[in-house]
């Protein structure tokens, strides 16, 4: 089974103001309300570390594209059982703005276990995020 989650806030702000905020890593206990911290070199095939959700994992990245998409993969025990494709990408609405959307893709065995929980509570700490991101970014 798969299920996929998309969020999305507008900030005013420009992608590398964005993207500034949202790859200082070290600062992420001090406002990210779902993603508590990630470490390790993040760059194309590194595993970095991410707590997310109350749970560690060591994610692939996949992408990591300035000003514009940071993306990991990461897995629950071992492939198949409960795979997550967890992505932040930063549109240019060519206004003064940026669209900042957080999505994940869930495939697995245990998908279906858990698509009730990942509607109610992961959206949720999605969007947490996001606003969280907003706020930090427009210093409000």
């Amino acid at each position: 089974m798969q299920k996929e989650i998309t969020t999305e806030v507008q900030i005013a702000a420009t992608s590398s103001q964005v993207w500034e905020v949202l790859t200082d890593f070290d600062s992420y206990s001090e406002w990210n309300p779902f993603i508590k911290f990630i470490t390790g070199e993040v760059k194309v095939g590194n595993i970095i570390k991410a707590e997310l959700g109350g749970m560690t994992f060591k994610p692939e990245a996949l992408i990591y594209e300035k000003n514009k998409e940071f993306k990991w993969i990461g897995k629950l025990l071992f492939k198949g059982l409960f795979d997550g494709e967890h992505r932040f990408q930063l549109m240019d609405n060519s206004d003064g703005t940026i669209t900042f959307i957080q999505s994940e893709k869930f495939s697995g065995l245990l998908v279906r276990l858990f698509a009730k929980k990942l509607d109610r509570e992961t959206k949720g700490d999605f969007v947490a995020m996001n606003e969280a991101l907003k706020k930090r970014v427009e210093g409000s």
